[in-house]
């Protein structure tokens, strides 16, 4: 389950702070911080959701 996890984490981090960072820099905040902050949030908040797909999908094969 771990390692499904890590795999997962990997993808949906990079997707949710991506699309974090695309919305910042379409609302016009183009320094630094913010991008950073984003990116930031996008990979904490991709935590749980790594978390609870990899719930779902384990439960599924069992």
């Amino acid at each position: 389950m771990f390692r499904l996890a890590f795999i997962l984490y990997s993808m949906i981090a990079t997707t949710i702070a991506g699309t974090g960072v695309i919305v910042v820099l379409s609302m016009g905040y183009d320094t630094t911080m913010p991008i950073v902050i984003a990116a930031a949030v996008g990979f904490v908040i991709s935590i749980p959701a790594t978390w609870w797909i990899t719930k779902q999908i384990t439960s599924k094969i069992v």
